[in-house]
């Protein structure tokens, strides 16, 4: 049988979210306790990975079980008792043994969040960049995104894609009624480290570093070494995942 998981965590305490031997991932966490609550050895599989610090408000992974799993909701209860205080199951439920969590994932989506300005409620899930932003510039500049799909220019060194191409559909600055500036963005996939580095570049733009049009350049140009320093972790979320 094949379950579902819907989940969010804050990524502040982990290395990201896939398993590894010696460091605490999101990932390694559920299915520790996960594995405890089913009295067997548990792997799930996520829709994708987040890098160390960054968060999700939304996460699809799945698993499976010998046997049924006859009580969901008592599952998700007392997975939610046994985990840390940084990571909340919304909801299990059973597919069909072949959906896979991230392989049939169509779209994803980002979000991250920027504030000009101190917001105490918000200092471990905001970038603080306190200069003030030309958005209307910025918005300008991250349309562009949709007319290209390599994205060299953004990809992690030595992360060793099988390909850079991605299918941006969607991608957009609003300032929020607090003054925060939330940028959206979807995509078929992402490469590692992408959006933050469109982040630091669109914020580049914004404090008039780059024009619009060179912005589209340091794009066309696949050379990662023109790609501004990615923003920070804290900001960053994966905030949804459709099938």
């Amino acid at each position: 049988m094949r379950y579902f998981i819907e989940l969010q965590y804050d990524g502040a305490a982990y290395f990201g979210w896939q398993r590894q031997t010696d460091v605490v991932t999101v990932q390694g966490t559920i299915e520790q306790k996960l594995s405890m609550l089913l009295r067997q050895p548990t792997e799930i599989v996520g829709a994708g990975r987040t890098d160390t610090g960054v968060n999700a408000s939304f996460y699809v992974a799945h698993f499976d079980s010998a046997s049924c799993i006859a009580n969901l909701e008592q599952l998700k209860y007392k997975l939610n008792k046994v985990l840390p205080d940084d990571i909340a199951i919304l909801r299990i439920y059973e597919v069909d043994a072949a959906k896979h969590a991230r392989f049939d994932a169509r779209e994803r989506e980002y979000t991250y969040l920027l504030t000009s300005h101190k917001q105490p409620f918000r200092r471990f899930s905001a970038w603080y960049f306190a200069v003030d932003l030309d958005v209307d510039s910025m918005n300008e500049a991250a349309s562009k995104l949709l007319e290209y799909d390599d994205f060299t220019t953004f990809a992690k060194l030595n992360s060793n894609n099988k390909t850079n191409i991605c299918h941006i559909t969607h991608a957009c600055w609003v300032v929020e009624a607090d003054g925060t500036l939330r940028f959206t963005i979807r995509a078929d996939r992402f490469l590692r480290n992408m959006v933050r580095a469109i982040v630091g570049t669109l914020v580049d733009v914004g404090r008039g570093r780059y024009s619009v049009e060179e912005f589209e350049d340091i794009v066309r140009s696949r050379d990662l070494s023109r790609s501004s320093a990615g923003a920070p972790a804290c900001g960053l979320f994966l905030s949804d995942v459709k099938y």
